[in-house]
């Protein structure tokens, strides 16, 4: 499967609206059985660290995985399966969580801007500036003209780093308000995850229809060619890493980066 292929299936169109309801959080169609789909995720995750280390020896692109999704969907499940493999050499994971005062004394994208990757560094956002328009948004933190503005503002703040050499790549992970309960649950009744319960999170979950209002409005509003939102099931663990994993192996494979030629001539060089 090409980028361009999967684009068509999981992308969201530049302009277009998406119904999340109308898209199966438990389609798994992409596979044809959950071994088939561990094994992809393991050839990926291969291809991901080599390319990887192409990129970073390259030294001229890098490359931005933007994570968003509703509370348990998985986004540091995803980040250790697809990039667990992958030497840390060049690769870099930023959790945004609530603003702090020096950030909140700056406009929204300042604390963002600084964590992007550099010249070839993968980054990847666990949460990110998409909260300005999602938290804030469902709860009323800022202004409705504030907010509509934002949309705009990140638009042009993600062209700005794709014309510099970033590429951007925003995943959206679809769980179910079933599966994100079970989950909820689970870090409630196994002792070993108990750390992962957050009260807060029953709170939010209140908030759910909101939330999925949002988030469509995000990706209508800011999927473009230089930085496209994809909407990946993410019910079942194993299709969702593997689907991640495969974008962003068609996506580096996309960029095609390559080992710089040395700037010396090594022929004949014999190390004694």
């Amino acid at each position: 499967m090409s980028l361009r292929d999967f684009t068509k299936t999981f992308g969201v169109k530049p302009g277009k609206g998406v119904s999340l309801s109308d898209l199966d959080p438990r389609d798994k169609s992409f596979f044809e059985s959950r071994e088939q789909a561990e094994a992809s995720l393991e050839e990926d995750t291969a291809a991901i660290n080599l390319l990887q280390d192409r990129l970073y020896a390259e030294g001229k692109q890098s490359l931005l995985l933007v994570l968003q999704a509703p509370d348990a969907a998985g986004k540091d499940g995803t980040i250790r399966k697809v990039f667990g493999p992958v030497d840390p050499l060049g690769l870099k994971a930023h959790s945004f969580k609530k603003p702090t005062d020096q950030e909140l004394a700056h406009d929204f994208l300042w604390r963002v801007h600084a964590k992007t990757p550099g010249k070839g560094e993968i980054a990847i956002f666990n949460r990110s500036h998409y909260e300005d328009v999602l938290i804030v948004r469902v709860h009323g933190w800022a202004k409705p003209d504030v907010i509509e503005a934002r949309y705009d503002q990140i638009n042009e703040f993600e062209r700005l780093l794709a014309f510099y050499g970033t590429r951007i790549v925003k995943v959206y992970l679809n769980v179910s308000k079933d599966e994100q309960r079970e989950r909820l649950q689970e870090r409630v009744d196994i002792p070993r995850k108990n750390w992962k319960f957050n009260p807060g999170d029953l709170e939010e979950r209140k908030f759910w229809d909101d939330y999925q209002k949002a988030f469509e409005t995000a990706m209508e509003r800011c999927s473009e060619d230089w930085a496209p939102w994809y909407v990946i099931p993410a019910d079942r663990n194993w299709c969702r890493n593997a689907l991640v994993a495969r974008l962003v192996r068609l996506t580096l494979e996309d960029m095609d980066p390559h080992y710089p030629e040395p700037e010396f001539d090594v022929e004949g060089v014999t190390v004694e």
